[in-house]
């Protein structure tokens, strides 16, 4: 059989023991020429990305890749976005659920299990696809016991923590940049948790921008950019201390005003 024959198959295994149809999937995400990025600090988690507009007739404001998952968890999706309104929706339910069935909200890392568990049963089945997300489910949230959490999830059903993350078409050259400037923080080479917990809301944020204005090559302006956030910050508002939040148009230019300044 040629290669041709075994990725018609999901379930079917080449003989060098790929699943071409999984592997497609993450080849859908550069199809969107998105690019994600989200850093944590010690108080903060932020998820930045492009906005793109493809139509002057579109209303902009109905254009988006951030979503609020629970109160306190957002995330921002990359890829066909379609699959990522209907991952968005079975997110919802699961927080949902975990509210009823428990009482409180479910954390970050459950619900990244739970979404990821559900991403592995995808590969499985002959009569599904997988969700054509790539790599793009960034989900942050803060942990009641351990603060700002960062996960990615995958649609092989693989789910990892991190510090700063990258997901879409310039995704190795954002993580590139992100580990040139972690190892710059104090300590960064040698304990990455221990330079995360130094940066602040501002700090947090600036970085975000820092890093996707310089993959990008691009001066953007706030309408070319989405900023999501969750912040435990005296710096935070206090009515949205705590809670998953997209930042104004004029919360976005004030701090790409900061950022060019500092340059």
């Amino acid at each position: 059989m040629s290669r041709t024959s075994y990725d018609r198959y999901l379930t079917v295994f080449s003989p060098e023991g790929r699943l071409y149809q999984v592997e497609y999937a993450f080849k859908a995400i550069s199809g969107s020429g998105h690019t994600a990025i989200s850093v944590r600090g010690k108080d903060t988690a932020v998820v930045i990305t492009q906005k793109k507009v493809p139509d002057k007739l579109l209303d902009a404001s109905t254009v988006t890749h951030l979503f609020s998952l629970t109160p306190s968890i957002g995330c921002v999706m990359t890829g066909l976005l379609a699959d990522a309104r209907a991952q968005v929706a079975r997110a919802r339910a699961e927080a949902a659920e975990w509210r009823y069935k428990y009482g409180y909200e479910i954390t970050p890392d459950a619900l990244a299990r739970r979404l990821a568990n559900i991403n592995q049963v995808y590969t499985q089945r002959a009569a599904m696809r997988p969700l054509g997300i790539g790599t793009a489910m960034i989900l942050i949230g803060i942990d009641p016991e351990l603060g700002p959490q960062i996960f990615k999830l995958d649609p092989a059903g693989y789910f990892v923590g991190f510090h700063a993350t990258s997901a879409g078409q310039k995704q190795q050259e954002a993580m590139n940049f992100l580990e040139k400037k972690w190892k710059k923080f104090e300590g960064g080479a040698e304990d990455a948790a221990k330079a995360g917990k130094r940066l602040g809301r501002n700090e947090v944020i600036e970085l975000a921008i820092e890093s996707i204005s310089t993959v990008l090559q691009t001066d953007f302006k706030p309408a070319e950019i989405e900023i999501g956030i969750v912040s435990d910050s005296p710096d935070e508002p206090e009515k949205t201390r705590g809670q998953w939040r997209v930042f104004s148009n004029s919360e976005v230019e004030q701090h790409l005003l900061a950022y060019g300044e500092k340059d």
